[in-house]
């Protein structure tokens, strides 16, 4: 699905081309019921992101990694909801009749900048999803292929398995990317939730039939401050959906009920990443993996999972890539299909994904960067600039105080999550 694409108005009836994410219809669709938007809700929030949870909680400890997911989720939704309550006001003004997205939001709260600050969080979060899809992708297909003798050096005509395996992908993706409408890929997106569901329903029963078989691997409560960023950045990664939230709202059939369906939405969504991390790690221990479903063996049902969430990544991929597209095209292409342009990005991306080694280390990198930005200090300044009339000291300290924190958080997560990747490769 993807989100609905229409120009909003400002007080000039000046229209303005919006950005795009995967989730909603491009056709305006009918009003979501209650239990329609809370399954819209889910779709958007859950992703790849979950298969590196154990892993990071055998970095934090387990306590320390639930705690942050706890603060991560609460913090996603009350930003979350300051997008909801900013659009309400500016719409209350009577200038501006439709505020479709993020994008739109930002550029009638602080002009052209604040469209372009929007934009690039926008573009540099997708793109970053999906890096960490071809490694997910790469080193899945190793693991399950190519654990054999037939090449103990690892490798093949002196490359690895790895980068054979991103290469191999790269024609295929140019195909999907050249694709210009997400029409035809719709259906795609059902399949990918199917089988997110089904993988971790079958890993979390897999985890607990051999938690209760195994000797008790020794657990870890609490990591250290040093990990602290580490399990931020991917527990940010695991709960980003921030874009998809103001055409949630728009398209639900009972206004009024929408914050208490994203909170019930959240918590359960909180629920199940908590125990999603906490089985894996309390099954594993010390030997969990960066990709949970690499600790299931070799196994047919295991290699049958693997390879499902394999697909669905891959096909998962251009729905991803269209918000860059439609940002890209937008600003450099004036609004214009550009094959040669959405060829270059899909070969950029799979460029950074031949550097990277490590699928959590990676969601670190993506949700300690970008998703900071976008999902916690954006909303908060946009709703202290639109409010501040009108807000309490408490009000503006609170959302100052976000802003502040967002922005150490992202500057320290970063540099942490980019001294994990690169210094252990050195």
């Amino acid at each position: 699905m993807t989100f609905s694409k229409e120009a909003s108005t400002s007080s000039h009836q000046i229209t303005v081309p919006l950005e795009s994410t995967p989730l909603l219809p491009k056709s305006q669709p009918p009003l979501s019921s209650n239990p329609k938007t809370f399954a819209n809700i889910f779709i958007a929030i859950v992703g790849a992101g979950v298969l590196g949870l154990p892993y990071t909680f055998k970095r934090t400890g387990w306590i320390l990694g639930l705690l942050t997911l706890s603060a991560v989720a609460l913090l996603t939704y009350h930003c979350m909801m300051l997008l909801v309550h900013t659009r309400k006001k500016l719409e209350q003004f009577g200038k501006f009749t439709k505020i479709s997205s993020f994008g739109d939001l930002g550029f009638i709260v602080c002009g052209p900048i604040g469209r372009f600050s929007v934009d690039v969080m926008i573009v540099l979060s997708q793109a970053g999803f999906c890096v960490s899809y071809l490694i997910f992708i790469a080193n899945t297909l190793t693991y399950v292929f190519n654990y054999s003798t037939k090449f103990p050096s690892g490798n093949f005509l002196g490359m690895s398995f790895k980068t054979l395996y991103i290469w191999g992908c790269f024609p295929f993706q140019l195909g999907l990317n050249s694709i210009p409408t997400l029409t035809h890929l719709a259906p795609l997106s059902i399949f990918a939730d199917v089988v997110d569901l089904g993988a971790m329903g079958v890993v979390m029963v897999e985890d607990v039939m051999i938690f209760l078989q195994r000797e008790r691997p020794v657990l870890q409560a609490f990591g250290g401050f040093s990990v602290f960023f580490y399990g931020l950045g991917v527990s940010v990664y695991a709960f980003e959906g921030i874009g998809m939230v103001l055409p949630l709202e728009s398209e639900t059939k009972d206004k009024k009920a929408f914050g208490k369906i994203l909170g019930l939405s959240m918590g359960f969504i909180s629920l199940m990443y908590g125990g999603f991390g906490a089985l894996g790690y309390f099954a594993f221990g010390e030997e969990t993996k960066d990709i949970i479903t690499t600790n299931l063996g070799q196994g047919l049902l295991s290699n049958l999972v693997q390879l499902g969430l394999c697909v669905n990544l891959f096909f998962t991929f251009p729905l991803m890539m269209n918000p860059v597209y439609e940002v890209m095209e937008r600003r450099f292409c004036e609004s214009r299909y550009c094959v040669w342009m959405r060829w270059v990005v899909v070969l950029g991306v799979s460029l950074v994904a031949l550097l990277v080694p490590n699928f959590a280390d990676f969601l670190s990198l993506v949700g300690s960067s970008v998703c900071i930005v976008l999902g916690f200090v954006l909303p908060s300044l946009f709703h202290l600039m639109v409010h501040k009339e009108e807000m309490g000291w408490s009000g503006m300290a609170l959302d100052g105080a976000i802003v502040v924190l967002g922005l150490f958080l992202a500057v320290s997560g970063t540099w942490s999550s980019l001294l994990e990747i690169f210094g252990t490769k050195a």
